[in-house]
């Protein structure tokens, strides 16, 4: 095995983007492995993770990793957000950032996540405004790795979620139900809507943070209810990845996040909620904070999906994107080239690529 190769993992869930890059690197004879944290809260899921996956790994206590790094001087360290003890690493570690969404929340342009020495950008709108706000840092566009299993060239994906296997029927439409924590939909959503789409399957993918904060209960509460719907299929926290369910759906329903616009990437409807549970400090004069919260540039990209602001539409408007997902085909290939960019299932060869050619040249 050539170099050593960290993909630093704070939380479970940027694990979907590192894993196709990880396993290019180990086509190429390389040692890439993840440096899981540990978190009393999900420890849990955790032990599940570790014994279940095929991916190297190992697990620390987030104050020891950069002790751990400086010791073990890896040739480079793979990063899935703003990392505080970057300047402590040994100067001899080259450092990426590969950020594990698309980024709808306005850190995705902090200052602070241009300090690595390459970030992977996904698509040319992103790369373009990151280039002309730190003109002197090193951004390197490849576009989604979390989307390459989904790709063109990798179909068919053997992981997509089978209805039949979980006791609905393989023959109705597939809905996504993909929440976000905060802001979410999720409290204000009807108590019943799940007999809304009798005739549907309907798969409810939370959030990670949605099953192990403390201060979710009561999104909790609301999925176990809609569990005991026949209809109803409710993803368990240990299934991290969203793409399974992606790769089956015929239609997302979501609110500004990552995961609508990934959906929209494979030209599938997507229907973005706009009703939602903000805290108190967030709303009326305070709104500004939510503003503040949000990259408000996405906006420009809200022609991707069919808006629902009340509720109450959620059936019509839902039943008339299934009967026409054509309808927004235009909108969605323009938001994908420009945030996402290209979906041919070859962003983590791109990656691992710039990777193994910088450590070529070291030598």
């Amino acid at each position: 095995m050539k170099s050593t190769i960290w993909f630093d993992t704070p939380s479970l869930y940027y694990i979907p983007q590192y894993e196709p890059v990880i396993e290019e690197l180990q086509k190429r004879g390389y040692k890439a492995s993840l440096l899981i944290h540990q978190h009393p809260a999900q420890k849990q899921l955790i032990d599940h993770f570790c014994k279940k996956t095929q991916l190297p790994w190992k697990l620390i206590n987030s104050k020891d990793s950069a002790e751990f790094y400086s010791r073990e001087k890896p040739e480079w360290i793979i990063f899935g957000n703003n990392y505080e003890p970057l300047k402590q690493l040994d100067k001899n570690t080259k450092t990426a950032l590969l950020y594990h969404g698309i980024g709808i929340k306005s850190c995705y342009y902090d200052a602070e996540l241009a300090q690595f020495d390459v970030r992977f950008t996904e698509g040319s709108f992103r790369q373009e405004q990151l280039q002309t706000l730190y003109p002197e840092a090193n951004f390197k566009q490849t576009g989604f790795a979390k989307l390459d299993p989904l790709g063109t060239s990798n179909l068919p994906y053997q992981k997509a979620f089978k209805p039949e296997e979980h006791g609905l029927d393989a023959n109705r439409p597939t809905l996504v139900y993909a929440p976000t924590f905060y802001p979410s939909s999720i409290e204000r959503m009807p108590k019943n809507w799940p007999n809304y789409f009798s005739d549907c399957n309907l798969v409810i993918k939370p959030h990670l943070f949605s099953y192990t904060n403390k201060k979710y209960a009561k999104q909790r509460q609301l999925f176990k209810h809609w569990q005991t719907y026949p209809n109803v299929y409710l993803a368990p926290a240990e299934e991290i990845s969203l793409l399974p369910y992606m790769a089956t759906a015929d239609l997302l329903i979501s609110e500004a996040s990552s995961a609508l616009f990934e959906f929209a990437a494979l030209d599938k409807p997507v229907i973005w909620l706009d009703f939602l549970k903000l805290r108190w400090s967030y709303r009326g004069i305070f709104r500004y904070r939510f503003e503040r919260r949000m990259d408000m540039t996405i906006n420009d990209y809200r022609d991707v999906a069919t808006h629902i602001s009340r509720p109450n539409d959620l059936e019509q408007i839902i039943r008339e994107e299934l009967q026409h997902p054509e309808r927004k085909k235009a909108e969605r290939l323009k938001a994908t080239q420009q945030l996402i960019g290209e979906v041919d299932g070859k962003a983590s060869i791109r990656i691992a690529g710039y990777l193994t050619a910088a450590l070529s040249s070291r030598r």
